[in-house]
């Protein structure tokens, strides 16, 4: 399968495993990669001495493309980028942020950087400021989010009519139908998270995966837009946000409620109860731990099976 993407990346699938925090470890990252997809270290949940471990544990472990997402919120961003360019990572994702900030200093250092976007808005600004391509990611994802609700199957169209660079659909997928759907509407790739933290190579707790599977319809939502939106699953953490909702809260205090190493103590650690648990709504698809090798090679052959049954090609 040679498109866009994977003649951007150099890998055998147009397949991009989210760089998720707490989640995106070397294992994950260099799994994805041996299986022909593009994985991603989620750099957002590591202090930088903890990254180069993972880089350099990725390089041993795959000597297939392999990139780092960068959530620009983070504090020590200066010192991300200077271990990534140190260990001569050739691809970078870049998130919550303007892209302006890193991505013409990256692509001086021959690096290839794409930009996550919610919008026709951030999309082109993100081609303006030269990215290589972007990630449209609907309201339908999990983790950090847009604030527009903009879902991905309108998303996807919208913002292919605007730019010229090659988009890569995020949100609501996690399966070969939900890829050929993606693409039909003019996405060149996809970006999949949900369905890879649920894989054993996950460094996910197993509380946090068992979560996962059994998510249903209408188990997540979007809250602290204030902040920054983000889909989690409804847990007493949850409950106790909306019960400070009703009071009509400041920033402030909404900031002293999430606290600090929330998202570590539900995802990492296993906390379901007091934890910040991000998952996508496409978690009421997953039903089973497997490798992520497994993952990708379900996906593909549905995806090829689907697009037979529907075009007889």
């Amino acid at each position: 399968m040679t498109n866009k993407i994977t003649e951007l990346f150099g890998i055998k699938y147009p397949i991009i495993q989210g760089g998720m925090i707490w989640v995106s470890g070397w294992k994950l990252a260099s799994a994805v990669s041996n299986a022909g997809g593009l994985g991603l270290i989620g750099a957002g949940s590591m202090y930088p001495k903890i990254l180069r471990e993972h880089i350099q544990k990725c390089k041993k472990a795959t000597d297939k493309p392999f990139g780092v997402n960068v959530p620009m919120l983070y504090p020590d961003i200066e010192k991300i980028i200077d271990i990534i360019i140190e260990e001569g990572v050739k691809i970078v994702f870049t998130s919550a942020g303007n892209p302006k900030t890193w991505t013409s200093f990256l692509k001086e250092k021959n690096i290839t950087v794409v930009h996550v976007v919610s919008s026709v808005k951030f999309a082109l600004k993100a081609e303006l400021a030269g990215v290589a391509a972007v990630v449209c990611e609907g309201f339908e994802a999990g983790g950090h989010n847009g604030r527009e609700e903009t879902t991905t199957f309108t998303l996807i169209p919208m913002v292919k009519e605007q730019v010229k660079i090659p988009v890569i659909a995020a949100g609501g997928i996690g399966s070969g139908r939900g890829m050929l759907a993606a693409m039909a509407l003019g996405a060149d790739g996809v970006q999949i998270g949900s369905r890879f933290a649920a894989t054993k190579e996950s460094s996910a707790h197993e509380n946090f995966k068992q979560t996962i599977l059994d998510v249903k319809d209408g188990d997540t939502h979007v809250t602290l837009k204030e902040l920054a939106p983000v889909r989690l699953v409804k847990n007493k953490f949850y409950n106790e946000i909306q019960e400070l909702y009703l009071k009509k809260p400041t920033v402030e205090e909404l900031k002293k409620l999430l606290g600090r190493a929330r998202a570590k103590k539900g995802m990492f650690e296993g906390d379901l109860v007091e934890g910040e648990l991000e998952i996508g709504q496409i978690a009421g698809l997953i039903h089973k731990i497997k490798p992520a090798k497994e993952v990708l090679e379900a996906i593909i052959k549905e995806f090829n099976d689907v697009k037979a049954l529907i075009y007889n090609t």
